[in-house]
């Protein structure tokens, strides 16, 4: 689920596309540790969560921007990332760059050096196709555009895991993992084990009632959204009008009567048309 709009499932049947779930499975260690390893096709000794406190910081703070899972493990940054809505190859892109600059700004701001900077990875998993629709795996880094075998090693790496693709370019159980994700049935044990453990989590009554805490937290933050736009809409509307009857000569005080500004405010604008 992206952070322009959240739904509200019933408990019962959020899978692991759904944001909520999503970060669920990837807090298991083990799953999240293998997952990236498969991905990657290297071996891990093992991740650490951000604390809690920065995880909030990044979900809710800035440009509504959130890492769905922020790890770190064997001085290199992991971000994974459930992309379920296509918003197109321009804006998914632009994304992952605006999660790179989220990273190294928390990296410098913890004191780092540049140059002690750590390399990142970021993975989008999408159940849809990008760009030319033929693989299911797209790796990007930094090149020379004069010089394509010519790499900057900037540390940093862009995944994108797509479901739909016309090549076999995955392995067979990251194939397994990318039809799961879009609802298919899969027999794959590491998608058995995930299946199991979403299974384990929706039996817990704590689980149930913090999922409908979360879901009650957003949807009051976009009400109280909605509300301030309408106040702002509200607002340009007497502007707009405090323009017009000034233009045709209207008092001040007749313009208070019809208008929800406060003197001061009609003064204003009367000051800045004259």
């Amino acid at each position: 689920m992206s952070e322009e709009g959240f739904m509200v499932k019933p408990w019962e049947e959020l899978t692991i596309a759904d944001d909520y779930m999503f970060k669920l499975v990837m807090r298991h260690p083990n799953i999240c540790k293998r997952l990236i390893e498969k991905i990657l096709k290297v071996k891990i000794k093992h991740i650490d969560y951000l604390d809690d406190e920065k995880s909030l910081k990044f979900r809710y703070s800035g440009k509504g921007i959130r890492l769905d899972v922020y790890v770190e493990g064997d001085d290199t940054i992991y971000d994974i990332e459930m992309q379920v809505r296509d918003y197109g190859d321009k804006e998914i892109a632009y994304r992952t760059r605006y999660y790179q600059s989220m990273i190294d700004v928390e990296s410098l701001a913890a004191g780092t050096d540049y140059k002690e900077l750590k390399k990142s990875y970021i993975i989008f998993l999408c159940p849809f196709e990008l760009f030319n629709g033929q693989r299911h795996m797209y790796t990007f880094r930094n090149i020379c555009v004069q010089d394509k075998d010519l790499e900057l090693n900037d540390g940093t790496t862009k995944i994108f895991l797509c479901s739909e693709g016309a090549l076999n370019d995955v392995t067979a159980d990251i194939k397994a993992f990318l039809d799961y994700i879009k609802g298919m049935p899969v027999n794959d044990e590491f998608v058995t084990e995930i299946d199991s453990f979403i299974k384990e989590i929706k039996i817990k009554e704590e689980e149930r009632v913090s999922y409908m805490t979360y879901a009650m937290k957003i949807k009051e933050a976009e009400d109280y959204g909605r509300a301030e736009g309408r106040a702002e809409g509200e607002k340009n509307a007497d502007i707009r009008t405090t323009k017009r009857l000034l233009s045709k000569n209207n008092t001040i005080d007749e313009i208070l009567e019809i208008v929800d500004l406060s003197r001061e405010e009609v003064e204003e604008l009367a000051k800045n048309l004259h």
